[in-house]
């Protein structure tokens, strides 16, 4: 087995921390993550799966998972609720949000004071968000629930501008494979 032992620490360090590796990442060192993992996939995969955490593979992504007893359903429950609550916010903003997508918080700003359904929905996540203007709400939101988790990065600093990571195709996959039965669909329309 040849583990790139020089570069097993930052992989631990970052994925453990519950966070992805992009291929388009703007970051060159986890640019460089992410090829590493890539090229050695299998070793790598035995050798954090040893010490109980599971390298696992999405699509131009990289991440960890664990056999947690830990998780209660309701608290998986729960953070679904946010992710498609982000996704919404987002998709409502432009529908052509997805990896490699670029914006400005004051981009998502503008598009609040013009759409009635996008600040709907900023209103309605609150609990993400917290009170405050509309701009340090939006702050909030990016910073908490796609930059802390790894679903975007700020690209270019004098602008201000973020670009989406391919690990924002995580929670869109969620998402989708949530499945309603037709009976409880009409349940819950009633």
């Amino acid at each position: 087995m040849n583990i790139p032992s020089r570069y097993t620490a930052d992989i631990f360090e970052t994925l453990s921390k519950g966070k992805f590796i992009c291929s388009n990442s703007v970051e060159d060192s986890s640019s460089k993550l992410y090829t590493v993992i890539d090229e050695n996939f299998d070793e790598l995969y035995n050798y954090f799966f040893a010490i109980g955490f599971i390298l696992e593979r999405g699509d131009e992504y990289f991440y960890f998972s664990r056999n947690e007893i830990k998780a209660t359903l309701e608290n998986k429950i729960e953070q679904a609720y946010r992710w498609v609550d982000v996704v919404d916010f987002f998709m409502t903003f432009d529908n052509g949000f997805a990896p490699g997508f670029r914006f400005t918080p004051a981009d998502v700003q503008q598009q609040v004071k013009v759409d009635a359904s996008l600040k709907d929905k900023l209103e309605i996540m609150k609990r993400l968000t917290g009170d405050g203007s509309y701009g340090e709400r939006i702050n909030n939101l990016i910073d908490k629930q796609l930059v802390q988790p790894g679903y975007a990065e700020l690209e270019n600093e004098l602008t201000n501008q973020y670009k989406v990571l391919a690990s924002y195709n995580y929670i869109k996959q969620l998402i989708v494979s949530i499945q309603i039965q037709e009976e409880t669909a009409h349940e819950i329309l009633k």
